[in-house]
C-alpha cells in the first residue's frame, strides 16, 4: 500500500526487524479464529539468513491465532476521525470486537445509550460502547486520553478497549482495561483494518465444495452480518444537527444514497402499471380459447410460444412489488432485468440492420432460389438412390416405389413454396418487427421458420423411420419364433412357446422377405436420418444460443468484473506493521468469487424443452428406428 493507506504512516511497510511477511494466501472462506498472522515471533538472531530479504516484502502469512488473542476489527475510514468513543458489537464466542463507528464530542451519555438501544431494537444487533478512540495530534490533547479512560466507568463494558493514534509515530497503541475483574489477564491484541463499505455491500458466499473449515466460515459470516445489519446506524453522521455525531464509511456519501432512494420511489408506479398489463396478458393466455386442439398443439410445439411464455414469467418476477427476502432473490431479479435489457437491445440492433438498405426484400428474393436449389439436390439424391447407389444391388421394385413416393412429396413442397412466394416478403417484414421483443424471440422465430422450410425432410425421415422400425420389429419377433419364444405383453418379458409346423413355415417365409427387403429400406432410412440430424443440429445451435442468453447471469458477471468485492468467497489478511509491545496490524481484504462459481451460483433456469438423451440412448434409438423429436416436454412420453 502507498502513503494514502488509512492508519499507516508513510515510509517503508512492515518493520523488517520483527515478523515474517512471506507465506501463503489465506484459504477462503475462513473466520477470524483462523486469521493469518506472522510466524511465531523470532528475533533476527534466530531467523534463517535466506529469509532476511523476504521479510521486507508485504505479503500474506498463515499461522492460526491462539484462542486467547483479542481481535479488534477497526474500519479504515475511522483512522483519521477525531477523538471519541467506539461503538460496535462484542462477539464473546470469538473474543472479537467489531467497531462500527466513532462518536465524537460533545455528547451526553444518556442520549448515546438511548440511541444505541433504538439501533439494537431495529437491527436486532447488540450494539454497545466498546471503548475509546484517541487521535492525539498535539501535546495539549494528552489530557483527553485520561478523560477517555474515565468513560469506562459510565459505559461499563468488559474489556474496555483503548485505541490511540499518535501523530509522530507510525504505530498505534491498543490496550484493554478490566476494572471489574479480580485476575485481569494481559491479552495479545490484533488490530484488523477492514473496508466498512465493501464489507457492508458484499455478500459472503458459502463454499461450493465441502469445506472442513465450516466453523471458521460461520465466524467470518458473523463479522459480515454485523456490518450489513447496521445500516440504520450509518444514517447519522458528523454533519447532522442532532446530539450525536458519528464517523463511518457513509459520512461523505449520503447524497448518492438519497438519489438511489428517489429512483426506487419513482419506479413503484411503473412496476404497478407493468404488473397490471402482465396480469391481463396472462389471463388471455390462460383462457379456454387457447386450450383447443390446434392452438394448444402449436403453443406446445413452436419455439416462439415457449420463449414468449418464458419471458412473460421473467417480466412477472421483476415487476412484482414484493420485496426480495434474501440476497439470492435480489440477484435473481437483477440478473433477469439485465438479461431482458441486453436481449431487447440486441433485438433492436438486429431489427435496425434488417430494415436498413431493404435487406428484407433481398432476403425474400434469395429465399425462393435457395428453396428451389435444395429441391433439385433432393431430386438428384433420390434419382441416385433409385439406381445403384455406391454399387449396391437394391430391390428394384421397392426402390422404385419409395423413390417415386418421395419425389411426389418434393413436387408438392415446391408447389407449396411457389404458392407462398408472393407473401414471403410481407411475412419476413412482420417477423422482423418481432425482434423488438428481444434477440431470443427472433432466434426462436428463425428456428420455427427452418422447421417449416424443412418440413418435407421431416416427412421423409418419419416415413423411412416407420418403415425401417416396422421391419426391425418384425425380424426380432420372427427371430424369437425360431427359438421357440414369444413376447409376453402382460408381463413385459420373453416366455417360452411351442409353435406348430405351419406357423414355423409362414414365419420362415416372412423372415426371408423382410430380411432381403431390409437393405433397401435401411439405405433410405440412413440418408434421410442424416438429413434430419443436420436440421436438428442447426436448430440445436440456435436454441443453445437462446438458452445461453436466457440463463447467463449477466448482472452477476458485470458485478464480478466491476465490483468484485460484492461477491465474496472469503477473506485474506495482509500484515501491515508489527513491533514488540505494539499490536499486530493486519489489513482484511475480500477474496472475490471466481467467474465459474458466479455462473454456477447465479445461473438462471430455462424452459429446457429439448431432450437430454445420452449418446448410448441416442444411438440405440437410431439403430431401432425410433423417432428423434426436436422437443420433449416434461411429463410427455416419448413416441
Amino acid at each position: 500500500r502507498g502513503k494514502g493507506e488509512p492508519g499507516r504512516a508513510p515510509g517503508t511497510g512492515a518493520a523488517p526487524q520483527r515478523g515474517r511477511n512471506a507465506g501463503a494466501r489465506f484459504p477462503a472462506p475462513a473466520g477470524p479464529a483462523a486469521v493469518q498472522s506472522p510466524a511465531p515471533a523470532a528475533s533476527p538472531s534466530n531467523r534463517p539468513p535466506e529469509e532476511a530479504g523476504v521479510a521486507e516484502r508485504a505479503v500474506y502469512c498463515s499461522v492460526r491465532i491462539a484462542a486467547m488473542v483479542l481481535k479488534v476489527f477497526f474500519p479504515s475510514c475511522c483512522s483519521s476521525a477525531e477523538s471519541g468513543i467506539l461503538i460496535g458489537r462484542w462477539i464473546s464466542e470469538q473474543n472479537s470486537a467489531v467497531i462500527l463507528a466513532v462518536v465524537h464530542f460533545p455528547f451526553i451519555p444518556v442520549q448515546v445509550k438511548q440511541y444505541l438501544s433504538e439501533v439494537e431494537r431495529v437491527t436486532k444487533v447488540s450494539v454497545s460502547v466498546l471503548g475509546s478512540w484517541s487521535n492525539s495530534k498535539q501535546e495539549k490533547e494528552k489530557s483527553l486520553s485520561e478523560f477517555l479512560e474515565d468513560l469506562g466507568t459510565i459505559f461499563s463494558h468488559e474489556p474496555w478497549i483503548q485505541i490511540s493514534k499518535e501523530g509522530d509515530s507510525k504505530f498505534w497503541s491498543c490496550s484493554t482495561l478490566q476494572k471489574h475483574s479480580n485476575n485481569p489477564k494481559e491479552e495479545e491484541i490484533i488490530l484488523v483494518y477492514y473496508d466498512q463499505r465493501k464489507v457492508m455491500l458484499s455478500h459472503l458466499h458459502p463454499s461450493l465444495a465441502t469445506d472442513p473449515k465450516a466453523d471458521d466460515a460461520s465466524k467470518l459470516s458473523a463479522i459480515f452480518d454485523t456490518v450489513a445489519k447496521s445500516k440504520i446506524l450509518f444514517m447519522t453522521d458528523r454533519y447532522d444537527d442532532g446530539p450525536i455525531k458519528l464517523t463511518h464509511w457513509q459520512s461523505d456519501g449520503v447524497e448518492a444514497s438519497i438519489i438511489v432512494e428517489l429512483m426506487k420511489q419513482a419506479s413503484v408506479p411503473a412496476c404497478m402499471l407493468l404488473t397490471f398489463l402482465l396480469s391481463l396478458i396472462s389471463g388471455i393466455c390462460r383462457s379456454r380459447v387457447l386450450k383447443f386442439w390446434p392452438l394448444s398443439f402449436l403453443w406446445s410445439k413452436l419455439s416462439i410460444c415457449e420463449q414468449l411464455g418464458h419471458r412473460l414469467q421473467h417480466l412477472q418476477v421483476i415487476s412484482s412489488n414484493k420485496k426480495a427476502q434474501n440476497q439470492t432473490q435480489l440477484m435473481r431479479k437483477a440478473n433477469i432485468f439485465v438479461s431482458l435489457l441486453i436481449d431487447v437491445a440486441l433485438g433492436i440492433l438486429l431489427m435496425s440492420w434488417l430494415y436498413r438498405k431493404n435487406r428484407i426484400g433481398h432476403l425474400a428474393d434469395t429465399l425462393i432460389p435457395v428453396a428451389d436449389h435444395v429441391a433439385e439436390e433432393l431430386q438428384d439424391l433420390l434419382q441416385w438412390l433409385m439406381g445403384a447407389p455406391a454399387g449396391l444391388k437394391m430391390n428394384r421394385a421397392l426402390d422404385q416405389v419409395l423413390g417415386r413416393f418421395f419425389l411426389y412429396h418434393i413436387h408438392l413442397w415446391i408447389s407449396y413454396i411457389h404458392l407462398m412466394s408472393p407473401f414471403i416478403e410481407m411475412i419476413l417484414w412482420y417477423v422482423g418487427l418481432s425482434a423488438c421483443l428481444g434477440l431470443t424471440v427472433a432466434l426462436c422465430i428463425l428456428s420455427d421458420i427452418i422447421a417449416l422450410l424443412t418440413f418435407h425432410i421431416y416427412c421423409f425421415y418419419v416415413y423411412g423411420a416407420r418403415l425401417y422400425c416396422l421391419k426391425i420389429c418384425g425380424l426380432s419377433s420372427l427371430w424369437r419364433l425360431f427359438r421357440g419364444k414369444k413376447w409376453n405383453v402382460l408381463r413385459q418379458r420373453v416366455d417360452s412357446c411351442s409353435y406348430d409346423l405351419d406357423q414355423l413355415f409362414i414365419g420362415t417365409l416372412l423372415f426371408t422377405i423382410l430380411l432381403f427387403l431390409l437393405p433397401t429400406t435401411a439405405l433410405y432410412y440412413l440418408v434421410f436420418t442424416l438429413l434430419r440430424l443436420l436440421v436438428v443440429v442447426v436448430q440445436g445451435l440456435i436454441h443453445l444460443l437462446v438458452d445461453l442468453i436466457d440463463s447467463l447471469p449477466l448482472y452477476a458477471i458485470i458485478l464480478r468484473l466491476c465490483r468484485s468485492y460484492r461477491l465474496a468467497a472469503g477473506v485474506k489478511f495482509r500484515v501491515l506493521e508489527q513491533q514488540d509491545g505494539k499490536p499486530l496490524r493486519l489489513l482484511m481484504q475480500i477474496n472475490p468469487l471466481s467467474y465459474g462459481s458466479v455462473v454456477q451460483t447465479y445461473r438462471l433456469p430455462t424452459y429446457s424443452c429439448y431432450p437430454r438423451d445420452s449418446w448410448t440412448s441416442l444411438c440405440k434409438k437410431l439403430f431401432l428406428g425410433e423417432l428423434i423429436y426436436p422437443w420433449k416436454h416434461k411429463g410427455e412420453k416419448q413416441d
